[in-house]
Protein backbone atom coordinates (compact mmCIF):
# COMPACT_ATOMS: atom_id res chain seq x y z
CA UNK A 1 0.00 0.00 0.00
CA UNK A 2 1.15 3.12 -1.18
CA UNK A 3 2.35 6.07 2.08
CA UNK A 4 -0.16 8.94 2.51
CA UNK A 5 2.19 11.62 0.59
CA UNK A 6 2.14 9.22 -2.55
CA UNK A 7 -1.89 9.29 -2.18
CA UNK A 8 -2.20 12.79 -2.15
CA UNK A 9 0.37 13.46 -4.70
CA UNK A 10 -1.98 11.30 -6.98
CA UNK A 11 -5.15 12.91 -5.84
CA UNK A 12 -3.54 15.83 -6.73
CA UNK A 13 -1.64 14.84 -9.72
CA UNK A 14 -5.50 13.70 -11.37
CA UNK A 15 -7.35 17.11 -10.31
CA UNK A 16 -4.75 18.78 -13.06
CA UNK A 17 -5.75 16.66 -15.42
CA UNK A 18 -9.48 17.16 -14.77
CA UNK A 19 -9.67 20.82 -14.50
CA UNK A 20 -10.34 23.05 -17.60
CA UNK A 21 -6.88 24.69 -17.62
CA UNK A 22 -4.64 23.05 -19.44
CA UNK A 23 -1.84 21.56 -17.73
CA UNK A 24 1.40 21.85 -18.91
CA UNK A 25 4.72 19.70 -17.71
CA UNK A 26 8.12 20.46 -19.15
CA UNK A 27 9.98 17.18 -19.10
CA UNK A 28 12.68 16.38 -17.09
CA UNK A 29 15.62 13.41 -17.03
CA UNK A 30 17.87 13.74 -13.55
CA UNK A 31 17.76 14.99 -10.59
CA UNK A 32 19.17 19.46 -11.72
CA UNK A 33 16.87 19.12 -14.30
CA UNK A 34 13.76 18.30 -12.36
CA UNK A 35 15.00 20.82 -9.65
CA UNK A 36 15.42 23.69 -12.54
CA UNK A 37 12.15 22.91 -13.81
CA UNK A 38 10.02 22.79 -10.14
CA UNK A 39 11.14 26.22 -9.01
CA UNK A 40 10.32 27.90 -11.85
CA UNK A 41 6.79 29.70 -11.26
CA UNK A 42 3.73 28.03 -12.61
CA UNK A 43 5.29 24.30 -12.37
CA UNK A 44 2.45 22.27 -11.11
CA UNK A 45 3.97 18.76 -11.82
CA UNK A 46 6.70 17.18 -13.44
CA UNK A 47 6.86 14.15 -15.62
CA UNK A 48 10.22 12.31 -17.03
CA UNK A 49 10.84 11.68 -20.59
CA UNK A 50 12.16 7.84 -20.91
CA UNK A 51 14.00 9.30 -24.48
CA UNK A 52 15.65 11.93 -22.24
CA UNK A 53 16.68 9.68 -19.38
CA UNK A 54 18.14 6.68 -21.38
CA UNK A 55 20.15 9.23 -23.80
CA UNK A 56 21.88 10.58 -20.21
CA UNK A 57 23.29 6.86 -19.61
CA UNK A 58 24.24 6.30 -22.92
CA UNK A 59 21.33 4.01 -24.30
CA UNK A 60 19.32 4.61 -27.18
CA UNK A 61 15.09 5.47 -26.76
CA UNK A 62 13.16 2.06 -26.79
CA UNK A 63 13.49 -0.17 -23.82
CA UNK A 64 16.84 -0.25 -24.55
CA UNK A 65 18.11 1.17 -20.75
CA UNK A 66 17.60 -1.46 -18.18
CA UNK A 67 14.30 -0.92 -16.27
CA UNK A 68 16.39 -0.62 -12.76
CA UNK A 69 17.98 1.91 -14.26
CA UNK A 70 15.40 3.94 -15.25
CA UNK A 71 13.34 2.94 -12.07
CA UNK A 72 16.44 4.22 -10.01
CA UNK A 73 16.41 7.35 -12.03
CA UNK A 74 12.59 7.91 -11.80
CA UNK A 75 13.18 7.74 -7.88
CA UNK A 76 15.50 10.03 -7.90
CA UNK A 77 13.67 12.55 -9.90
CA UNK A 78 10.72 12.10 -7.18
CA UNK A 79 13.05 12.43 -3.89
CA UNK A 80 14.27 16.01 -5.84
CA UNK A 81 10.83 17.67 -5.09
CA UNK A 82 7.50 18.15 -3.59
CA UNK A 83 5.93 18.02 -6.76
CA UNK A 84 3.42 14.94 -8.17
CA UNK A 85 5.67 13.35 -10.78
CA UNK A 86 4.22 11.38 -13.77
CA UNK A 87 6.84 8.92 -15.39
CA UNK A 88 7.45 8.12 -19.05
CA UNK A 89 8.05 3.86 -18.68
CA UNK A 90 8.27 3.04 -22.72
CA UNK A 91 6.14 -0.18 -23.00
CA UNK A 92 6.05 -0.90 -19.35
CA UNK A 93 9.71 -3.47 -20.05
CA UNK A 94 7.85 -6.30 -20.61
CA UNK A 95 5.52 -6.08 -17.63
CA UNK A 96 3.45 -3.12 -17.36
CA UNK A 97 1.64 -3.82 -14.29
CA UNK A 98 4.57 -4.96 -12.27
CA UNK A 99 6.75 -1.91 -13.46
CA UNK A 100 3.72 0.63 -12.29
CA UNK A 101 3.95 -1.10 -8.96
CA UNK A 102 7.84 -0.61 -8.56
CA UNK A 103 7.23 3.02 -10.03
CA UNK A 104 3.96 3.77 -7.28
CA UNK A 105 6.46 2.32 -4.98
CA UNK A 106 9.17 5.08 -5.30
CA UNK A 107 6.60 7.67 -5.29
CA UNK A 108 5.80 8.00 -8.75
CA UNK A 109 1.81 8.82 -9.22
CA UNK A 110 1.43 8.84 -12.79
CA UNK A 111 2.82 6.98 -16.11
CA UNK A 112 2.92 6.94 -19.58
CA UNK A 113 2.52 3.55 -20.97
CA UNK A 114 2.81 3.15 -24.50
CA UNK A 115 0.77 0.39 -26.34
CA UNK A 116 3.43 0.07 -29.40
CA UNK A 117 0.44 -0.72 -31.44
CA UNK A 118 -0.03 -4.13 -30.09
CA UNK A 119 -3.54 -5.96 -30.40
CA UNK A 120 -6.09 -3.13 -28.99
CA UNK A 121 -7.22 -5.93 -26.62
CA UNK A 122 -4.24 -7.05 -25.60
CA UNK A 123 -3.03 -3.14 -25.03
CA UNK A 124 -6.48 -2.69 -22.78
CA UNK A 125 -5.58 -5.27 -20.77
CA UNK A 126 -2.53 -3.95 -19.96
CA UNK A 127 -4.72 -0.74 -18.70
CA UNK A 128 -6.92 -2.34 -16.93
CA UNK A 129 -3.80 -5.04 -14.72
CA UNK A 130 -2.19 -1.24 -14.47
CA UNK A 131 -5.31 0.52 -13.07
CA UNK A 132 -6.32 -2.98 -10.18
CA UNK A 133 -2.22 -2.40 -9.41
CA UNK A 134 -3.10 1.08 -8.48
CA UNK A 135 -6.37 0.00 -6.69
CA UNK A 136 -4.54 -2.61 -4.97
CA UNK A 137 -1.65 0.91 -3.76
CA UNK A 138 -4.71 2.92 -3.21
CA UNK A 139 -3.61 5.38 -5.19
CA UNK A 140 -5.72 7.57 -7.89
CA UNK A 141 -2.84 6.89 -10.51
CA UNK A 142 -2.91 8.82 -13.59
CA UNK A 143 -2.36 6.44 -16.13
CA UNK A 144 -1.50 8.70 -19.35
CA UNK A 145 -2.44 5.49 -21.79
CA UNK A 146 -0.14 6.04 -25.04
CA UNK A 147 -1.49 5.19 -28.43
CA UNK A 148 1.33 4.97 -30.89
CA UNK A 149 -1.42 5.61 -33.81
CA UNK A 150 -0.33 8.65 -35.30
CA UNK A 151 3.51 7.78 -34.79
CA UNK A 152 3.35 4.92 -36.44
CA UNK A 153 0.96 5.47 -39.65
CA UNK A 154 3.29 5.54 -42.36
CA UNK A 155 1.14 6.34 -45.75
CA UNK A 156 -1.83 5.26 -44.28
CA UNK A 157 -5.58 7.18 -45.16
CA UNK A 158 -5.16 10.28 -42.42
CA UNK A 159 -8.84 9.21 -41.84
CA UNK A 160 -8.28 5.77 -40.94
CA UNK A 161 -5.38 6.61 -38.51
CA UNK A 162 -7.90 9.39 -36.41
CA UNK A 163 -10.42 6.03 -36.41
CA UNK A 164 -7.74 4.13 -35.46
CA UNK A 165 -6.59 6.24 -32.66
CA UNK A 166 -10.44 7.12 -31.18
CA UNK A 167 -11.35 3.17 -30.96
CA UNK A 168 -7.96 2.48 -29.17
CA UNK A 169 -8.61 5.88 -27.11
CA UNK A 170 -11.98 4.73 -25.77
CA UNK A 171 -10.72 1.09 -25.20
CA UNK A 172 -8.26 2.20 -23.13
CA UNK A 173 -10.76 4.68 -20.81
CA UNK A 174 -12.95 2.03 -20.59
CA UNK A 175 -10.23 0.08 -18.85
CA UNK A 176 -9.97 2.61 -16.37
CA UNK A 177 -7.33 5.14 -17.56
CA UNK A 178 -7.90 8.24 -16.90
CA UNK A 179 -6.47 10.37 -20.10
CA UNK A 180 -5.36 9.01 -23.34
CA UNK A 181 -1.81 10.14 -24.78
CA UNK A 182 -2.25 10.76 -28.62
CA UNK A 183 1.39 12.23 -29.90
CA UNK A 184 1.74 13.28 -33.29
CA UNK A 185 2.12 16.07 -35.19
CA UNK A 186 -2.10 17.23 -35.23
CA UNK A 187 -3.86 19.85 -36.53
CA UNK A 188 -6.67 21.32 -34.59
CA UNK A 189 -9.90 19.22 -36.29
CA UNK A 190 -7.98 16.28 -35.44
CA UNK A 191 -7.93 17.27 -31.97
CA UNK A 192 -10.99 18.39 -31.61
CA UNK A 193 -12.39 14.91 -33.24
CA UNK A 194 -10.35 13.28 -30.29
CA UNK A 195 -11.91 15.38 -27.53
CA UNK A 196 -15.01 14.78 -29.06
CA UNK A 197 -14.60 10.90 -29.30
CA UNK A 198 -12.58 10.95 -25.66
CA UNK A 199 -14.71 13.56 -23.85
CA UNK A 200 -13.05 16.75 -22.02
CA UNK A 201 -9.75 16.50 -20.26
CA UNK A 202 -9.21 13.15 -21.45
CA UNK A 203 -6.64 13.61 -24.31
CA UNK A 204 -3.32 14.48 -23.82
CA UNK A 205 -0.96 15.64 -26.14
CA UNK A 206 2.62 16.00 -27.17
CA UNK A 207 3.29 20.39 -28.31
CA UNK A 208 5.43 19.51 -31.22
CA UNK A 209 6.07 22.45 -34.35
CA UNK A 210 2.66 22.68 -36.02
CA UNK A 211 0.32 21.34 -32.94
CA UNK A 212 -2.19 23.94 -32.49
CA UNK A 213 -1.08 26.65 -29.65
CA UNK A 214 -1.07 25.94 -26.13
CA UNK A 215 -4.19 28.39 -25.71
CA UNK A 216 -5.86 27.32 -28.57
CA UNK A 217 -5.67 23.30 -27.36
CA UNK A 218 -6.67 24.62 -23.78
CA UNK A 219 -10.02 26.06 -25.61
CA UNK A 220 -10.47 22.74 -27.10
CA UNK A 221 -10.69 20.72 -24.02
CA UNK A 222 -6.92 19.24 -24.14
CA UNK A 223 -6.18 17.74 -20.27
CA UNK A 224 -2.47 18.04 -20.83
CA UNK A 225 0.54 18.79 -22.60
CA UNK A 226 4.06 17.70 -22.12
CA UNK A 227 7.20 18.34 -24.08
CA UNK A 228 9.00 14.75 -24.28
CA UNK A 229 12.79 14.83 -25.15
CA UNK A 230 12.47 18.41 -26.63
CA UNK A 231 13.57 19.99 -23.40
CA UNK A 232 16.60 18.19 -23.38
CA UNK A 233 17.49 19.40 -26.66
CA UNK A 234 16.78 22.45 -26.00
CA UNK A 235 19.31 22.72 -22.84
CA UNK A 236 21.73 20.78 -25.41
CA UNK A 237 21.60 23.26 -27.96
CA UNK A 238 22.10 26.05 -25.75
CA UNK A 239 25.54 23.20 -24.32
CA UNK A 240 26.28 23.50 -27.67
CA UNK A 241 26.03 27.12 -28.11
CA UNK A 242 28.58 27.88 -25.63
CA UNK A 243 30.82 25.50 -26.97
CA UNK A 244 30.45 27.61 -30.55
CA UNK A 245 30.57 30.59 -28.60
CA UNK A 246 33.70 30.07 -27.15
CA UNK A 247 35.13 28.54 -30.17
CA UNK A 248 34.44 32.39 -31.48
CA UNK A 249 36.31 33.86 -28.98
CA UNK A 250 33.49 34.54 -26.33
CA UNK A 251 32.09 33.15 -23.06
CA UNK A 252 28.82 32.91 -21.18
CA UNK A 253 26.33 34.68 -22.26
CA UNK A 254 25.02 37.39 -19.77
CA UNK A 255 21.61 36.06 -19.83
CA UNK A 256 22.97 32.61 -18.10
CA UNK A 257 21.31 32.32 -14.46
CA UNK A 258 22.86 30.36 -11.93
CA UNK A 259 21.08 27.74 -11.03
CA UNK A 260 22.88 25.42 -8.79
Amino acid sequence: MADETTRLKAATLLRLHQKPELLTVVNVWDVVSARTVAQVDGTRALATASHSIAASYGYEDGENIPVDLMLEAVGRIVAASDLPVSADLEGGYGDPAGTIRRAIGLGAVGANIEDQMRPVAEAARNVEQIMRVADDEGVEFVLNARTDTFLRAGDRDPAAVLADAIERGRAYLDAGAPVVFVPGRLDEEQVGALVDAFGPQRLTLIALPGVPPLARLGELGVARVSYGPMSQNVALTALQELVEEVHRGGGVPATMRRLN
